[in-house]
């Protein structure tokens, strides 16, 4: 009877320590992956020319991104938010970025025009950003110019199937309509 007492005390220990351990191993789970939502957040945000990446700050508390900081426009606001919903993991944007007085008049471009730049900028991020984390491409050898929901990729590759992925990658994206091919092979030495 005290062996089978002192079994079920040592399970019953080791089971809570191995809960104790598991719950330990899952928040910092959660809090790598917010960091990783975070990282990938600040680079799209980052490889967007349309945007002033150091006036965003990127916060992240179990996938909730939250947005803080100044942009000129309103649009700027609508992309910012669009670009970091869909990184993988966030589960929600919180947008409070405020829109700087000054520039809410100043626009001197129509409201389809806007649309239309927005979605440009858009897919001109998601294609530079799907390129720079491609590990078999060479991402920063490649320009992506998008007007009209038109791509233009230019640069050098250093393969025939780099540049096709390149292309295929293009051609993926969301709203593209067509992808313009100027990438040349250039063998490496």
């Amino acid at each position: 009877m005290n062996r089978t007492f002192n079994t079920l005390a040592l399970v019953t220990v080791l089971s809570t320590t191995a809960l104790s351990v598991n719950a330990k191993d899952n928040q910092w789970e959660k809090e790598a992956s917010d960091a990783w939502i975070d990282g990938k957040a600040e680079a799209t945000l980052l490889f967007n020319t349309q945007l002033n990446s150091f006036d965003i700050n990127t916060d992240v508390d179990k996938g909730v991104v939250t947005l803080t900081g100044k942009v000129n426009h309103d649009v700027d606001k609508k992309l910012a938010q669009e670009l970091v919903i869909g990184i993988d993991g966030v589960k929600e944007v919180e947008n409070r970025l405020t829109v700087l007085p000054d520039s809410k008049n100043k626009s001197e471009k129509d409201d389809g025009q806007i649309e239309s730049d927005f979605v440009d900028a858009k897919i001109a991020t998601v294609i530079k950003t799907r390129l720079l984390f491609d590990t078999d491409i060479s991402g920063t050898s490649i320009d992506v110019d998008v007007e009209g929901q038109n791509v233009t990729l230019k640069g050098e590759v250093e393969s025939e199937a780099e540049k096709q992925l390149a292309i295929t990658i293009a051609k993926n994206a969301d709203d593209v309509e067509n992808v313009e091919d100027n990438l040349r092979v250039v063998k490496q030495s």
